[in-house]
């Protein structure tokens, strides 16, 4: 009788050590599918504001290039600072120095979080006007932000002047 006791007793402990084994089983699959849906809306995230990014370096763009055109010509050479207005802003526009104008393009984006800082150079070193963009998903009025998710996408375009 004592034979039969002991193989039960065996038989108990080996249910326990497969509970076990299957509940870490379970545990390591939930782990590796909620690594993969974290990157998935990582990803996500990244696409959004890559895109909010690109599209005020365009909307600068764009600006800079409509009020750069021959019957509007805010940018002359030699000229003087002056004013523009872009994507419902009233923007002050900086000449940084002889014929480099600098100005920036706030609230922009799907949240209205995103912002451009766009330069036109006529300094005609090579006969080109040079308009750079750069564009953020993150940023304040004046176009900073120290958070570390910040993405920047610019956007340049050259013309003979």
């Amino acid at each position: 009788m004592a034979k039969i006791i002991l193989k039960i007793k065996n038989k108990k402990g080996f249910v326990l050590l497969f509970a076990v084994t299957l509940t870490a089983l379970i545990l390591s699959i939930t782990l590796g599918v909620t690594n993969i849906a974290l990157r998935e809306i990582k990803f996500g995230t990244n696409a959004r504001d890559t895109n909010n990014a690109f599209f005020a370096a365009d909307v600068g763009i764009e600006c800079a290039e409509y009020y750069d055109r021959g019957d509007i010509n805010r940018f002359p050479v030699g000229g003087s600072a002056t004013s523009i207005t872009c994507a419902e802003n009233s923007i002050a526009v900086e000449l940084s120095s002889q014929n480099l104008w600098t100005f920036v393009v706030p609230e922009l984006g799907s949240a209205t979080q995103s912002c451009a800082i766009v330069t036109v150079d006529k300094t005609l070193q090579d006969g080109y006007v040079h308009i750079l963009s750069k564009g953020y998903n993150i940023g304040s009025p004046d176009c900073t932000s120290p958070n570390p998710n910040r993405v920047e996408r610019f956007i340049e375009v050259k013309y003979l002047y």
